[in-house]
């Protein structure tokens, strides 16, 4: 029995209006995911791949095309109801971390689970559990400027995973760490994926990474150049 798609993109494009004329950063991308798989976006720097994973996750929208995401199309809800689905079905691990500088390693990893009315207590440990998980168990009470780069990437690794999301985007996951951690975050994100039935699509450069996934969507001059199994 096949799964069912968690995410149909239909013929998608961005334009952005510049000095010089128009820019088209993504033109007619088109695919489909079924739930529980994982797909990585590859291609080179300024191929689109950024663009289109905030386009995927309702960040932003499209000037033409659709996205249809776990079964409600993206340009017909507000933005309101965009910011809803995401806190309820979507988990998205940014390139700029985008960490609350006010707030310890473990209160922003609490925060999502907090905004969908979770008891405090089992955030908490739910939380803290997932920090030790990714290497911070020793840094819970640090602030964002007291963490490395690669400290911060995993506090975002951490919080995106905190409401076991239906999809997890992640832009560049392993970008900013060393090989050991890196090892073990890539472990996590299948783990989750296993697990949970989380569909994962990644935006990376790490071949190695893209390999382990099920499909790869490679972008050229903000176009589908390819798209095949990645692994058997």
């Amino acid at each position: 029995m096949p799964k069912p798609t968690i995410l149909h993109v239909e013929r998608l494009s961005r334009v952005y209006p510049t000095a010089t004329g128009a820019l088209t950063v993504l033109h007619e991308v088109s695919f489909a995911l079924e739930a529980g798989t994982s797909a990585a976006i590859v291609g080179p720097s300024g191929s689109g791949k950024t663009t289109l994973l905030g386009l995927c996750a309702g960040l932003d929208l499209p000037t033409s095309g659709q996205v249809v995401l776990d079964g409600r199309r993206l340009t017909e809800m507000s933005e309101d109801e965009r910011a809803e689905l995401r806190r309820d079905v979507v988990g998205f691990v940014f390139q700029s971390f985008n960490l609350m500088p006010t707030l310890t390693a473990l209160e922003n990893v609490m925060v999502p689970a907090e905004l969908r009315g979770g008891g405090s207590a089992e955030v908490r440990a739910l939380a803290r559990d997932l920090l030790d998980r990714v290497g911070l168990g020793d840094r819970l009470e640090h602030y964002p400027v007291q963490l490395s780069g690669g400290e911060q990437q995993r506090v975002a690794l951490a919080r995106a995973f905190i409401n076991q999301p239906r999809i997890l985007f992640a832009d560049e996951p392993t970008g900013n760490l060393d090989a050991d951690t890196a090892e073990r975050i890539i472990d996590l994100l299948f783990e989750l994926n296993r697990e949970a039935g989380t569909t994962l699509v990644l935006v990376t450069h790490d071949l190695e990474l893209a390999a382990k996934t099920d499909r790869v969507i490679r972008l050229r001059g903000g176009r589908v150049v390819s798209e095949a199994e990645a692994r058997a």
